[in-house]
């Protein structure tokens, strides 16, 4: 642990405020544990209200002169960010495991999507395209182009701590945005590492505050944020409940909002499917992450052809699961992020039980340090409270349906709507899972699992997932402001429409 945190510049104390540069903040000592051990890996000094603000004034000076460097260079800055976070993959992935729990292949996937989606960023600032329109007005010309839009508010969750900030932060900085980060009070460590990683970059060239940082408590700073007068856009990633709270923070200013909330996944494995291609997509979805990741698998569809065998591969495949240090490469499955979140799991399995679901196999805390529980199979059935609830946790309901129809109305009957998948070799049935009386979801994937998606495509869901959009696509029209353009070259002045108005 040592030689990790040391060659990351993480000391024993560390400051949680950066703005033009690391300030000692006035807050309390937050101490982040090793979710497998329980014991404490360092601390952060928080930031409380007034430091706060001196970031966000950094990053609203700043945000006066990046709006004016021309998009490819400040693609370039991307680009040097970008090769930063390789230099450091290895100890940051190995970071993000220690403090947060996914095992060292996730941590080190989880960095390299920082990576790809700055490789994203710089070819993008090349390409913030505008469209020409045909005026009906002899002699002029009519054009939309897109302007940066400000300083940009970043929440992230502690189940991807740095990879979400990224996918905000290389989009907004090449869009001429500057950013405040507040990260999650569970995994400050990472957040401060990646500040001292592109620290440098920014002072370098001269563009100190543009990506601006505060660890503090969400009652304070985070309350600060999401008011602030100053931030036209909060981007937001976490519960439903927070969802809440930012648009209820955001509308009455007519503040933007990327919202990306909860997710209640769920797979559909028809009759006709490749068992074992669908059982491995599954565990993956299911265990990965140990159940914390917003596209993580919760319900799994079985038609009733197929259901009890696919069943039983399951409880065979749970039972060699190697839960364990998430720095060892052999093991699966780490811990859980906290005690709250076994707290939650065991409350949940209980309501499985008074609901009327079977618990299979697991189930159980894992009697050992650290944070850690058996993944968890469940009968039930799709009407059951429970089931349309998000336990971020590794419980896998196991569903029934007649046929494709039935297996979509139980994907759509959930109030979240992030990601979806349907186990098929019929293209009818695949055709109608994505079609529009297939999946609601804003991800639908066909013989592939629901957790894992590429920074290519837009990212975020529908319903109480919030409607919000991040990463690839045409997303990077979230962080700017268009602009409806008309020009007249000629000498006369024809109103639209044919409007006559004077001599």
């Amino acid at each position: 642990m040592k030689a990790i945190l040391e060659q990351l510049g993480i000391d024993k104390v560390n400051f949680g405020a950066c703005g033009d540069d690391f300030f000692k903040p006035n807050g309390a000592e937050l101490v982040s544990l090793n979710p497998a051990t329980g014991e404490p890996i360092a601390s952060v000094i928080q930031a409380n209200r007034a430091d706060y603000a001196k970031v966000v004034d950094d990053a609203a000076r700043a945000f006066e002169k990046w709006r004016d460097v021309p998009a490819p260079k400040r693609g370039e800055i991307v680009r040097q960010i970008g090769d930063a976070l390789r230099a450091k993959k290895e100890p940051l992935a190995a970071l993000v495991s220690l403090e947060m729990g996914k095992v060292k292949s996730e941590g080190l996937g989880e960095v390299q999507e920082m990576i790809d989606i700055c490789d994203f960023a710089v070819g993008l600032s090349r390409q913030l395209y505008g469209l020409a329109m045909h005026s009906e007005r002899p002699g002029h010309r009519m054009y939309e182009q897109w302007h940066p839009l400000g300083v940009v508010g970043i929440i992230s969750a502690f189940n991807f701590p740095i990879a979400v900030w990224s996918w905000n932060s290389a989009i907004a900085a090449v869009c001429g945005d500057s950013m405040v980060w507040k990260p999650s009070s569970d995994t400050p460590l990472t957040a401060v590492a990646v500040q001292k990683i592109i620290h440098p970059i920014l002072e370098k060239n001269g563009c100190k505050g543009v990506m601006g940082l505060v660890v503090g408590k969400g009652s304070e700073v985070g309350d600060a944020l999401i008011n602030d007068p100053r931030i036209p856009l909060i981007s937001a990633t976490g519960s439903c409940d927070l969802g809440v709270k930012v648009a209820q923070a955001c509308a009455p200013r007519y503040a933007r909002m990327i919202l990306e909330l909860g997710g209640n996944n769920a797979i559909v494995v028809l009759d006709d499917a490749d068992l074992d291609l669908a059982t491995r997509a599954i565990l993956f979805g299911a265990i990965g992450t140990a159940g914390q990741r917003c596209t993580t698998t919760r319900r799994l569809i079985m038609q009733k052809g197929i259901a009890q065998k696919l069943t039983d591969r399951l409880l065979a495949a749970y039972k060699q699961i190697r839960i364990g240090d998430p720095l060892d490469a052999n093991t699966n499955m780490g811990p859980l992020v906290n005690k709250g979140g076994i707290e939650e799991m065991m409350a949940g399995l209980e309501k499985v039980k008074a609901q009327g679901g079977e618990i299979l196999c697991g189930g159980k805390r894992v009697d050992r340090p650290g944070f850690f529980v058996e993944p968890t199979l469940v009968k039930a059935k799709p009407e059951m409270p429970i089931v349309s609830e998000e336990t971020f946790a590794p419980i896998l309901y196991l569903l029934e349906c007649d046929n494709v129809e039935d297996g979509i109305r139980i994907n759509n009957m959930v109030p979240q709507g992030l990601s979806s998948a349907i186990f098929t070799r019929n293209l009818l049935a695949a055709e109608a899972f994505l079609s529009a009386r297939g999946s609601d979801c804003g991800i639908a994937n066909v013989n592939i699992g629901t957790s894992g998606a590429e920074i290519g495509g837009a990212f975020g869901g529908e319903k109480s997932t919030g409607g919000g959009r991040e990463a690839g696509s045409d997303s990077w029209k979230q962080y700017m402001r268009r602009q409806t353009c008309t020009l007249n070259y000629s000498k006369e002045l024809p109103l639209a429409q044919g409007i006559k108005f004077g001599d």
